[in-house]
């Protein structure tokens, strides 16, 4: 089942950077600049665990982005469509890689299961 997930993120993180690049004219510099900012929120771990799990999945969640891609459409506004397929292709590439929207119980359990020291957790 994980293959079919990760091939499925892969399959999609193509798409939103295929609607970048063809449908938007994004330029590479905009993109790898903003490729990485959702993991920005990892900083807010250091506030306490709970606000950090809220920060983290609000910026890695896939209907938020897809928010913003509408919004910034309905809007005819192409930085922030840019921004939110930039976001959402990061999303897809954290679950490629197996990181999923995380718990409050632990920052290693994730909804795609255990990641990091944690990982022997999983139920084969």
């Amino acid at each position: 089942m994980k293959n079919t997930i990760k091939l499925e993120e892969l399959g999609l993180l193509l798409l939103f950077s295929i609607l970048y690049f063809n449908f938007y004219n994004g330029s590479w510099a905009f993109y790898l600049a903003l490729f990485f900012v959702p993991d920005i929120s990892f900083l807010s771990y250091l506030i306490n665990k709970k606000v950090a799990t809220i920060i983290y999945n609000f910026f890695h969640h896939k209907g938020v982005m897809a928010a913003v891609i509408l919004i910034g459409f309905y809007l005819n506004n192409d930085l922030i469509s840019k921004v939110g397929l930039i976001f959402m292709a990061h999303s897809c590439f954290d679950r490629m890689m197996g990181y999923g929207l995380k718990y409050f119980d632990n920052f290693d359990h994730t909804h795609l299961g255990w990641i990091g020291k944690s990982k022997s957790k999983n139920i084969a």
